[in-house]
């Protein structure tokens, strides 16, 4: 399945490379003429897409947020959302505006969090293992992969997200070795991150089945069908 990627900044889809979110301009997409978030999700639901993966980045940068915006987004897809949730109290905010929240290692305040984050019903959580230069992505606390891993295990979240962001939107492909460090986890993993049209038949055949795709999507560069 491939999941259709939105970055969503001042209330337009933006894009850019390599999380350098300052550079990102208004996105450019072969499915609509306009960087509205609403419009553009609209016309991937009738080029048939199921669910959307949105990062706010104004809510993950801790300057405002997008949320009503994703709110009208969520009426026309199911949205994962990634609006810098890191405790019980902002996974509950995101709930109320999007189908599935996204917890990520980005902006997670503590392992401990966590654990009160999974008493929450599973269904709509999804863990995202943020890396970037190899290492474990995390403003607040210091995380090993090896450890992080570990805690993947104890909760065993439905839904695992792996983004390379090193990777976003460079279309360079992924980094075998790394998704190998997760291919043992019972959870269902989701691949992020440089994702081309000829990975993803790779990927299929090493049994991963869902792939966010952002820059290779919206380029028109993608043959594969969203299911």
């Amino acid at each position: 399945m491939i999941i259709p990627v939105l970055d969503i900044k001042n209330g337009n889809a933006v894009s850019g490379k390599s999380g350098m979110r300052k550079t990102y301009k208004p996105l450019k997409t072969v499915f609509s003429g306009s960087s509205d978030p609403v419009k553009i999700a609209g016309a991937l639901k009738n080029a048939g897409a199921r669910r959307m993966y949105i990062a706010d980045l104004d809510a993950i940068e801790g300057e405002g947020s997008n949320l009503q915006l994703v709110k009208q987004v969520n009426e026309i897809l199911p949205v994962m959302l990634d609006a810098g949730a890191g405790d019980v109290n902002g996974v509950e905010k995101v709930l109320k505006v999007a189908n599935k929240v996204i917890i990520a290692t980005e902006t997670l305040r503590s392992l401990k969090y966590l654990d009160e984050i999974f008493k929450l019903p599973k269904k709509s959580l999804v863990l995202s293992v943020d890396i970037k230069n190899n290492h474990v992505l995390s403003k607040h606390i210091k995380l090993d992969l090896n450890e992080l891993m570990d805690k993947l295990t104890e909760l065993n979240p439905k839904e695992t997200i792996l983004l390379d962001i090193s990777r976003v939107g460079t279309e360079k492909g992924v980094d075998k070795k790394l998704i190998s460090k997760l291919s043992n986890l019972k959870t269902s993993i989701i691949l992020g991150g440089g994702i081309r049209d000829e990975d993803i038949e790779m990927l299929s055949s090493l049994g991963f089945e869902k792939f966010l795709v952002g820059s290779a999507l919206h380029g028109g560069k993608i043959k594969h069908s969203f299911d």
